[in-house]
């Protein structure tokens, strides 16, 4: 038997009840919720929806870069700092001081990459100068430190105006960070810490062969190694280092 048809109107009285739960409220489906930020499993969602980002690195790993970036807390920053981390960690290693360095009038950037650091360097001072920065300073963790020693002499987006070596070993796979530092002459600060065998000693290496116009070694007490060495009472040293040779100001 052939369905009657139903009248315009309650056809759609019949298809909006179809679309309504049994308490009256819709069930249409609306708009795809907006995803969240990526937090690293580090960030507060917060400051990822503030931050976080993919980095176009080119070469860097094969693909976009996990990458978070923030401006100085008075904002209009020119000068950044770019950290780069140890082999196997992440960019959440430099979660605890990021504010440290905004608050001192600095942007940052951090990322993550598993491939040349150089590569990520390169594409982060490129965004950087997008956002208004004119110059860098690269603050590197072991893989991420020797790697910063080698960006240091190569062609960027932006001036290098220092580099921090956090436990850099004297050579890691492609990057020869001793080779390197006979070529930087921007001002550059090794550290590491007494215990951190044999890294201690890389930096002492490091630090003699270094052309650096202005070049300081701190070994610190201790056996950490990276990142954790800012914690341990480099941070002051660092801060008032880079204010002498890359002020937040430009």
């Amino acid at each position: 038997m052939k369905r009657p048809m139903l009248p315009a109107a309650l056809a759609a009285t019949a298809l909006l009840l179809t679309a309504c739960s049994g308490d009256g409220s819709s069930t249409q489906a609306g708009p795809a919720p907006a995803s969240k930020a990526p937090t690293y499993g580090c960030l507060t969602q917060e400051r990822a929806a503030k931050g976080s980002f993919a980095l176009d690195a080119g070469t860097a790993g094969g693909s976009n870069l996990d990458a978070y970036h923030r401006d100085s807390d008075a904002g209009g920053a020119r000068t950044a700092i770019v950290f780069s981390h140890q082999l196997g960690g992440s960019l959440c290693e430099w979660v605890p001081v990021l504010d440290d360095f905004t608050r001192a009038g600095y942007a940052v950037l951090a990322f993550t990459t598993e491939g040349d650091v150089t590569e990520g360097i390169k594409a982060a001072a490129g965004r950087l100068k997008d956002k208004g920065v004119t110059g860098i300073a690269l603050i590197g963790a072991s893989k991420g430190a020797a790697g910063s020693l080698v960006a240091a002499k190569l062609d960027n987006p932006l001036p290098v105006k220092a580099v921090v070596s956090l436990s850099s070993p004297e050579v890691y796979s492609q990057f020869n960070a001793a080779l390197a530092v006979k070529a930087v002459k921007i001002p550059t600060y090794f550290a590491a810490e007494e215990m951190d065998a044999p890294f201690n000693a890389d930096a002492k290496a490091l630090y003699d062969a270094s052309v650096a116009e202005d070049k300081q070694l701190k070994i610190y007490p201790g056996g950490n190694h990276g990142a954790p060495l800012l914690k341990d009472g480099a941070l002051p040293d660092v801060l008032a280092y880079l204010a002498r040779h890359a002020p937040a100001a430009g």
